[in-house]
């Protein structure tokens, strides 16, 4: 299976997207988007951040669980990884969307 973006709507009326790995999971989330366009963005941002190592930040939950999250130029967060129990499992989920990103077929729902 290939990677993949997927876009839906929430209840709340928002546009997301999800990165999915070659396994079928979730490997980025995006936050809500007032419209479909602004979703659109956002993974082209991914696409061309992706490739850039130094965009990922590392970070830790309240509980001790790693994620990370992929920032563009300007600093902002546009995605965000599921929690992971190790950090060596969070680094491959960083390598994940590193490789697949730029690759990944677009598919609504």
């Amino acid at each position: 299976m290939a990677s993949k973006f997927t876009i839906s709507k929430g209840r709340n009326e928002k546009y997301y997207f999800n990165l999915k790995g070659p396994n079928g999971e979730i490997i980025l989330a995006s936050q809500g988007y007032a419209g479909r366009d602004g979703c659109l963005k956002g993974i082209a941002s991914v696409r061309t951040n992706a490739g850039v190592k130094a965009r990922f930040e590392t970070k830790a939950s309240k509980r001790g669980q790693s994620y990370f999250v992929l920032k563009a130029n300007n600093g902002h967060v546009i995605g965000q990884s599921q929690m992971y129990k190790s950090e060596r499992s969070c680094i491959k989920g960083m390598q994940s969307v590193h490789k697949n990103a730029r690759a990944a077929k677009l598919v609504d729902g």
